[in-house]
């Protein structure tokens, strides 16, 4: 599939779950808003129908306006215009909520105009029942209009909604789902279209790699297959030298590939023993400097108070080549490298620098994954899998180190390894 139809895919994609959630959300709040609408039509009637009945009980008339009034979403009060005897409104209360089934929690309290306080109050759980103990969940306010009036809470007012509204939440649940299940399988399409970017590039980076020996391997075999060759024994040397070169280098390289297998597939395996890490260093730098020749420069600054530490000996060795490898191969003039080691309370510090061309901000943290090499167009002037990096990143966090880069265009790139306190030996 093209980037440009996966583009499409996605923008489209986002585009209509957009569409879903906004035109998901003006449903919901409209189902919420008539619900709440629909509750506080019944709350009306059936404390105007309790209204009229104490008047009734107590042979006195209501004023002509509406006796209810609704200070608060959850809090309404009740103008009844003569004594309100507590037991008799208590049972008022609960005969027309059943009726009207009205089903949640409430709590109510009577105006006394001799105290001026709401004297006297109780809590009703959903079934109807008294609570033993009043446990008003707010002092009810009063309100200076009336005399005489009770007020009624619904504390549990949201709650008692949001379950007559449990199916709108379920489609709500399956319309999430859905736009997770749609974002993961966009995420794996992303994955294999980069997996099959990452795998294209390996492949040509193996042909370009593979190409120069086995051309150059070539070329030998027809000048030691032609007739006169056996007169010229010297020249019958040199290119079977270059053939075992080349074969040399190509076994090299399939074994880099094959040994990234092998550690995905087993594991690291570490042997660690106690190491000298500057010992190592220049262990490796000797061999650097022998395979290069002079055309590269290496200052150390070692620190000679490094503590002996606890590594494999093999991997340490290939991370501190891998480094110096990069740093020989992205150099564009005569390499110039530094490599440095320094002791502090917590960490012994390992960097290798140079002044190659540096790395631009947005690839630095790529570089450590598999196969991934800094765009450059169709020029293959440096060679390598993109898997060296990746190696020496997860054998630092198999030791538990810490590896970081810091880089500006033009002005090269500096790898740095903290390996802790607790890798030491000597400490």
């Amino acid at each position: 599939m093209r980037r440009n139809q996966i583009r499409f895919i996605v923008i489209l994609g986002t585009f209509a779950i957009i569409g879903i959630f906004i035109i998901q959300i003006y449903w919901l709040q409209k189902a919420w808003n008539i619900s709440e609408k629909e509750f506080t039509q019944t709350v009306y009637i059936a404390l105007r129908n309790v209204a009229v009945k104490l008047s009734d009980y107590n042979q006195t008339e209501l004023p002509d306006e509406n006796p209810v009034s609704r200070l608060s979403s959850n809090y309404f009060v009740v103008n009844t215009n003569s004594v309100i005897d507590a037991n008799i409104l208590d049972y008022y209360l609960r005969t027309e909520f059943d009726k009207l089934n009205i089903t949640t929690d409430y709590e109510y309290g009577i105006y006394d105009c001799h105290t001026d306080q709401m004297v006297y109050g109780n809590y009703i759980t959903a079934g109807g029942e008294h609570d033993k103990q009043i446990k008003l969940t707010t002092t009810l306010p009063k309100y200076s209009e009336y005399v005489y009036y009770f007020g009624v809470n619904f504390p549990t007012k949201t709650n008692y909604l949001s379950g007559d509204m449990s199916l709108w939440f379920i489609f709500s649940g399956i319309l999430l789902v859905s736009v997770i299940f749609y974002a993961w399988a966009i995420f794996i399409i992303l994955r294999q279209k980069r997996l099959s970017e990452l795998q294209k590039d390996f492949i040509n980076n193996m042909t370009h790699e593979f190409k120069t020996p086995i051309s150059s391997i070539n070329i030998s075999a027809d000048v030691i297959l032609s007739p006169d060759i056996l007169q010229q024994p010297e020249r019958l040397r040199n290119y079977g030298a270059i053939i075992k070169q080349e074969n040399t280098r190509l076994n090299h390289q399939v074994e880099k590939v094959l040994q990234i297998a092998r550690i995905e597939r087993n594991g690291f395996g570490l042997k660690p023993e106690p190491l000298q890490l500057n010992d190592i260093i220049d262990l490796v730098v000797n061999n650097c400097k022998t395979g290069n020749g002079a055309r590269i420069s290496i200052e150390k600054r070692l620190d000679a108070d490094i503590s002996e530490i606890k590594a494999d000996k093999l991997h340490l060795t290939n991370i501190i080549h891998n480094l110096l490898d990069n740093a020989i191969k992205y150099s564009t003039d005569t390499p110039y490298i530094t490599i440095s080691t320094q002791k502090t309370h917590h960490h012994i510090i390992f960097s290798i620098s140079d002044k190659g061309p540096g790395i631009p901000k947005e690839y630095q943290k790529k570089v450590f994954q598999k196969f991934y090499r800094i765009p450059t167009g169709n020029v293959h002037d440096v060679k390598g899998f993109g898997l060296g990096l990746y190696y020496v990143k997860n054998i630092c966090e198999a030791h538990r180190w810490d590896i970081s880069l810091e880089s500006l265009p033009g002005h090269g790139a500096v790898f740095t390894i903290q390996i802790p306190a607790s890798s030491w030996i000597n400490k």
